[in-house]
């Protein structure tokens, strides 16, 4: 199978907009004094600039660089065009992002031959570039089309992958992040070779059985997933992270109804519904706390939805300023299944997750 990844997507379609830009440092991320970078290219990454990161901090990182405002219209555009490429070539695909896909490459003559095929039409209709793994399972072509961007190309089998990686940080390794790689490395287990082969049990005492098990199997390269087994959306939500922290009772209802009415618009255009309404309040001290109300039928209906919000709002009331503030619906059903959806492309990337 193969992952197929966009290079530096969201920069790279501004890049078209503005050719002039080419080869400097850009950034694309929000305005706001608490808005993270969506992205950025990679003249700006060598000056240790990533994703998610704070904006300010981008701008001390490198203040030479060029901040563009993010357009996820524009962005859900391009990526839909890719994908009905990629779709046109391969029958089994699997979205997981506005950028990236797995693909079944069982059945074509010339797997290999045929992807440089598919990234060669891909940049000749969008002018974007795209980097290829491919390997026995999802794991191997994950870490393999991350391994050489940008306009990476590179086919591993499990023990290739095993030998290659084996020196590099189990954070490497989809689905051991930053907490679980910390606690690997106060047992001296600083890469992925130590933890292969680590004895099991020392894993499962640890880490409990499930995962102890699991992120042996991951340093390892072993992995089960199949392509478009992705899982059914469970929920959905809106949150924004505000600004400045807001104390005014009226400002947190205003923005929570906002909230509300998209989450509700979003989930009528999908045809889907829910049981569970719940809220999210971070507090300046970044206490987070959730409240939750179940309602006796799923429901899409946005003066429903908040109506319980702003009451678990006002049953909640913060007693400091907010920070961030969000809604959500769960336990969500559908008038019929919808595997190739964003909502669903967004859950299966939960796949390569560790279980807990």
């Amino acid at each position: 199978m193969a992952h197929l990844d966009a290079d530096a997507f969201y920069v790279s379609i501004e890049l078209r907009r503005h050719p002039e830009l080419r080869g400097l440092p850009v950034v694309v991320s929000g305005s706001g004094p608490r808005a993270v970078v969506t992205t950025a290219s990679y003249e700006a990454r060598r000056f240790g600039v990533g994703s998610a990161m704070p904006a300010s901090r981008a701008r001390r990182l490198c203040p030479q660089a060029v901040f563009l405002p993010p357009d996820f219209p524009t962005y859900r555009a391009a990526s839909a065009q890719v994908m009905e490429i990629v779709r046109a070539h391969v029958e089994r695909v699997e979205v997981v992002g506005l950028d990236e896909a797995y693909l079944d490459l069982e059945g074509l003559f010339s797997p290999r031959a045929a992807m440089r095929r598919l990234i060669v039409e891909i940049r000749a209709a969008t002018e974007l570039t795209c980097s290829v793994g491919i390997g026995p399972n999802k794991l191997v072509a994950k870490v393999a089309s991350d391994a050489e961007k940008p306009a990476g190309f590179l086919a591993l089998t499990r023990e290739q992958a095993c030998v290659r990686f084996a020196e590099a940080s189990p954070g490497l390794v989809p689905g051991i992040g930053p907490k679980t790689e910390a606690r690997l490395a106060e047992m001296g287990l600083r890469t992925l070779a130590a933890v292969a082969a680590a004895p099991e049990q020392l894993l499962v005492e640890r880490f409990g059985p499930n995962l102890g098990r699991e992120l042996r199997r991951r340093a390892s390269f072993e992995h089960d997933g199949v392509v478009g087994a992705a899982r059914k959306v469970a929920s959905e939500s809106r949150e924004r992270t505000f600004d400045r922290d807001v104390v005014d009772p009226a400002e947190l209802r205003a923005a929570l109804s906002r909230m509300a009415a998209e989450l509700s618009a979003s989930l009528t255009a999908n045809g889907r519904s829910g049981r569970t309404i719940a809220i999210k309040i971070r507090l300046d001290d970044f206490t987070t706390v959730t409240r939750a109300h179940s309602v006796p039928d799923a429901t899409c209906n946005a003066q429903l939805i908040t109506a319980h919000a702003l009451r678990l709002l006002e049953e909640y009331a913060p007693s400091r300023p907010v920070r961030l503030l969000g809604v959500r619906v769960a336990g969500l059903t559908a008038a019929e299944d919808d595997p190739g959806g964003e909502g669903s492309a967004q859950a299966s990337e939960e796949q390569l997750a560790l279980p807990v």
